[in-house]
């Protein structure tokens, strides 16, 4: 509840009488529930309980969020889902996978996943950089954080294999996808590749899922979607007030990189028009057909608690 919220709820006391503070605690307590039932513009017509579910439990039975089962054609367009999933068959048929002293994949294994063509980098496609170091490739070095906070491999003596878990989900695609979904929508620390001191993108990510849902038929620019998110979630723009002064729509630039470079683009959600890799002037986004295949939004529906 905002400020302007808490002044209505102030103003409706302004012609009651209350006989004691018992009524007023009920009466209160009626008009705080009936707000958290109402559909908010902010919230693109969700109510602020329906909210509190996809900033805080997007995955909770009672969210208007719900991941469902594709096709099995339908995973060969994931990209992150097929490096996963090769690294992890390719761990099972070694048995062991030994990683560098530093504890990478080793040069040869980087330049086989890279070469599979699931997920590009601007400097080794410019010719700028070879395909032999994890950590410099982010699509492969987030493949390998994946598989250890999945619980899909496991480290001993600096050597990954699969755990009994992940054995099982390799021939279950369904289930596979869904747990790379939740590990790098909740696991994963979106800040691991920039310098934001920030949760800007990934705290309320399942509303950005539904603003694409929404309106992502049209080619949208980044920040449309930018100022939709800070409208809902004001508060993250204060993460930015003291750090990034001096620098330009840096609050829009940390969400789009986050959300849409480095999390629904990887999962094949969305189609990105840009006219720079490194610093765009503009960037449009569209959904892919694959999205709402994956992901459905229930309409606003009162919620009792």
């Amino acid at each position: 509840m905002n400020a302007d919220d808490l002044e209505n709820f102030l103003n409706s006391l302004e012609h009651m009488h209350f006989k004691d503070l018992d009524e007023l605690n009920r009466y209160a307590a009626k008009y705080f529930q009936q707000y958290n039932q109402t559909p908010q513009p902010n919230f693109e017509g969700y109510s602020p309980t329906e909210m509190t579910y996809l900033f805080r439990n997007p995955y909770d039975d009672k969210s208007p969020m719900k991941l469902q089962k594709l096709d099995e054609s339908d995973y060969k367009q994931i990209p992150l889902f097929n490096l996963v999933k090769y690294l992890a068959n390719r761990i099972a048929s070694e048995g062991e996978l030994k990683l560098t002293q530093k504890g990478n994949l080793p040069k040869k294994i980087v330049s086989e996943l890279y070469d599979q063509g699931f997920i590009q980098d601007y400097f080794i496609e410019s010719g700028l950089s070879k395909p032999y170091y994890e950590e410099k490739i982010k699509g492969i070095h987030l493949t390998r954080i994946i598989l250890q906070l999945s619980g899909i491999t496991k480290k001993r003596n600096n050597q990954l294999s699969l755990t009994l878990k992940g054995n099982r989900l390799l021939s279950n695609n369904d289930e596979l996808l869904k747990l790379i979904f939740k590990t790098f929508t909740q696991k994963f620390n979106w800040g691991y590749f920039d310098l934001y001191e920030t949760e800007t993108g990934q705290m309320g990510f399942a509303f950005s899922l539904f603003l694409l849902s929404k309106y992502g038929n049209s080619k949208q620019l980044d920040n449309f979607y930018a100022n939709k998110y800070f409208k809902a979630f004001p508060k993250l723009l204060d993460s930015f007030e003291t750090h990034y002064l001096s620098l330009k729509n840096e609050p829009e630039r940390c969400y789009s990189t986050r959300t849409f470079d480095r999390f629904i683009d990887y999962f094949g959600l969305i189609h990105i028009d840009t006219d720079d890799k490194i610093i765009p002037k503009e960037k449009f986004v569209t959904k892919t057909d694959l999205l709402d295949k994956f992901i459905h939004f229930e309409p606003h529906r009162a919620i009792c608690e």
